[in-house]
Formats: C-alpha cells, sequence, structure tokens
C-alpha cells in the first residue's frame, strides 16, 4: 500500500508500505480521512518522533475491509473512526478506568502505524461505530471532539451557568458546542482571530471576545455581572490564555486546562493568590477516555455528529489534501500563523 513515511525529521514521503493484516481480535480499515494533530507537527518538522522510519496519523475514519479472527459485533462495509491509545489495560489506573493515566500504553500514529496510510488494523475495541449519515471527514474529527469532552468531564459539569472557552481553535470550537449541548446558560469564546470568533459565532457562542482589544476583561465581566465564570477551559496552551483562567474565574467556580503548555509559564504572587482567595477548582485534562474503553466521550460524540448537535463548520478545515501531498500540508506550518484550522488528508 501507499503512506506517507516519516524517515528522518522533515523528510516525509508518499512511499510504498507494507500492507497490515489483522490479527486475532484486530480489523483492517480503509482510512478514508485523516486530520493533521498539532502534535504531528513537532514530530515531523522538531525531531519529535519516537523513532524512524513511523508512519504517523491518529485522527481518522474509515470502512472496515477485514476481520481479524473472533471479531464479533463488527462487518466488513462498517463505517467506523479510530481511538488511537492502546492502554495496557492491566495497571491500576487502567482497573480503575483512568485509561489515560496508565503508564505503559501504546499510541497508533506514534509508537504504531498510523493513519497516514491506506490501510490501518486496529484492535476491534478502539474502532468506533459510525452511522451512515456521518460522513467521513466528520469522523476524522471525532477524535479531537473527544478530547474537548473529556475536558467538560474533568469539572463535574452542570448547564445553567456561565462558561468561558479561552481558545477559538479545533478543540475549543467543540468544547463550546458540548458546553452548549449540556446546557450552559451561556457560552463566550476568547480569542485573538476575529474569523474564529465568527465561525464560534455560527456554531452557537453566545457572545465572542477578542483578547486583543482593550477593555477586554471588563466586557467579560460585564457579561456576568461582575461575578466571573462558574466554568472555564483553557484549549490553547498559551500563557496569556492559561492566566486569563486566574483572572475570569467566579468565587467557587470550576477551571480547566486542555491545552498543552510547549513553553514555561511564570505566575506573579498576585495571580496565583486568585486562586486562593476565589477558591475556585482547578484541574487538567489529558486524551479522552474513560470506562467503559474507550468511553462515553466516543459513545457521546458519534450520537451527537449523527443528529446533528456537534456541527463542523467549514470554517473549521484549512484545507483538504490527497494523503499524496503529506509534505505539502507539513510544509504549512513552517509559516507561522499560516495554518487556521485543520488540515484533512483524504483517500479516494
Amino acid at each position: 500500500m501507499k503512506a506517507a513515511v516519516l524517515y528522518a525529521n522533515d523528510d516525509l514521503r508518499y512511499d510504498d508500505y507494507p500492507m497490515p493484516r489483522p490479527g486475532k481480535g484486530e480489523v483492517l480499515v480503509k482510512v478514508r480521512a485523516t486530520g493533521i494533530c498539532g502534535s504531528d507537527v513537532p514530530r515531523v518538522l522538531h525531531n519529535g518522533a519516537h523513532f524512524y522510519p513511523i508512519v504517523l496519523g491518529h485522527e481518522f475514519s474509515g470502512e472496515i475491509v477485514e476481520l481479524g479472527e473472533g471479531v464479533e459485533g463488527f462487518s466488513v462495509g462498517d463505517r467506523v473512526a479510530g481511538a488511537p491509545l492502546i492502554p495496557c489495560f492491566q495497571c491500576n489506573h487502567c482497573q480503575k478506568g483512568s485509561y489515560s493515566l496508565c503508564k505503559s500504553y501504546s499510541f497508533i500514529g506514534s509508537r504504531v502505524q498510523g493513519s497516514f496510510a491506506q490501510y490501518i488494523k486496529l484492535n476491534a475495541r478502539n474502532a468506533v461505530k459510525m452511522d451512515s449519515n456521518v460522513s467521513f471527514e466528520q469522523g476524522a474529527l471525532i477524535e479531537p471532539s473527544t478530547v474537548a469532552l473529556h475536558g467538560i468531564r474533568r469539572v463535574s459539569y452542570k448547564g445553567g451557568k456561565d462558561v468561558a472557552v479561552l481558545g477559538g481553535g479545533t478543540i475549543g470550537l467543540f468544547t463550546a458546542q458540548w458546553a452548549k449541548i449540556f446546557g450552559a446558560k451561556r457560552v463566550v469564546v476568547f480569542d485573538i482571530d476575529n474569523d474564529r470568533l465568527k465561525l464560534a459565532e455560527r456554531l452557537g457562542a453566545d457572545y465572542t471576545i477578542n483578547t486583543m482589544e482593550e477593555g477586554f476583561l471588563d466586557k467579560a465581566f460585564e457579561i456576568t455581572k461582575g461575578e466571573g465564570f462558574d466554568y472555564i477551559f483553557e484549549t490553547a496552551g498559551a500563557e496569556p490564555t492559561i492566566k486569563m483562567v486566574f483572572e475570569l474565574a467566579g468565587n467557587n467556580s470550576s477551571a480547566c486546562l486542555i491545552g498543552t503548555p510547549t513553553r514555561e509559564l511564570h505566575f506573579s504572587p498576585q495571580l496565583f493568590e486568585m486562586l486562593l482567595r476565589r477558591e475556585f477548582f482547578l484541574t487538567g485534562s489529558w486524551m479522552s477516555y474513560s470506562a467503559p474503553f474507550p468511553g462515553e466521550e466516543w459513545e457521546l460524540t458519534a450520537h451527537y455528529f449523527s443528529n446533528g448537535e456537534l456541527k463542523i463548520d467549514e470554517g473549521m478545515i484549512f484545507k483538504k489534501l490527497p494523503l499524496s501531498q503529506a509534505k505539502k500540508a507539513f510544509d504549512y506550518y513552517k509559516i507561522p500563523g499560516k495554518v487556521k484550522g485543520k488540515i484533512l488528508l483524504l483517500n479516494e
């Protein structure tokens, strides 16, 4: 088969690659659409791969073309998305259903062959069925949507409250939608890009605020009548937005850090004191899994894509390219600020 094979740093080639064969309990999936995750960028461009050669990619959907021995509950032709985590299922964390915290895990697209290929094999329990009305392009966005939902679940979320979402990227836009689906009183999305903010409004945000504008914090507190927000979700992993969590939190509120920082963070004593004085709950979120594996995050995403309440706007997609142009896709990331949204790689 053909695959986008990473041979060395920034050496990505559309090349021949061994065709996988499903073993016991596995299915073979013809990949129809796969997304480039932000974590794939340093793997390709900044010496971030675990080893070479490697086929990356973990946000994908396709159709089952072959069943391995003993597979039940699936048929050839089923449309599926892939849950990329491969936990050990034996450690204390796995036994508690905290699969994201497994210390002996493997992962599709970073430690074993990923979805930048025409075909991929995976354990049947990592295959998530999609209804026929869910497109393969939507299916490739199931994984990032589950990341957003996992963050929502980390704070024991309840409806009827004011929600702030910091960052209008893919994860942030899904987080805002989940907050609305589960009954938020008002959802406010913060970003520095007006186009992303308009997109957030199209997807249901009640208010949007550009954090580059003077007085943006005053505007935010006007919305909540000076009380701050009940829930705050940080999705950018940037120092300015992480600091905003402390500024926007209301008394006894809950905040979750979903974005992954890539640089050192610095907090003043005055800023950190806000956590103490407001007694707000602060937690983090890692990946997107719960029991029974792969978890409610995956089941609910497939459901809400199917019934249309969870939406994808074309503005969320930066480019759609054939898999053969994977190298070109990653070249876009070399231009600062160029990529705004998801790049999808498609197979015929």
